[in-house]
């Protein structure tokens, strides 16, 4: 259990691929999750789409980014850019 006065960190990390660029300070992650299917037990993979804000749009298509979650920005964006993992080739 946290002291009183200490703060635990409970906001979301996520790594994923950003699929566009075409808005100003803003990306689209696509974020790839395996599950495994309830009935069959498969292993399938789920892509959720993340907006998230790129203050220096310093991003680019085909990038590795881990992004944060944050409070809204705007009515689709919840999640801010952390930093680029990987550039695209």
């Amino acid at each position: 259990m946290a002291d009183e006065g200490t703060r635990i960190n409970r906001r979301k990390t996520r790594e994923g691929t950003v699929m566009s660029t075409k808005m100003d300070k803003t990306v689209v992650v696509a974020v790839i999750d395996r599950v495994r299917h309830g009935r069959y037990g498969k292993t399938l993979q789920k892509t959720s789409r993340l907006y998230a804000h790129d203050e220096a749009n310093d991003a680019r298509e085909g990038d590795r980014v881990r992004v944060a979650e944050t409070r809204p920005i705007s009515k689709q964006k919840r999640w801010r850019v952390v930093e680029v993992l990987e550039r695209a080739k």
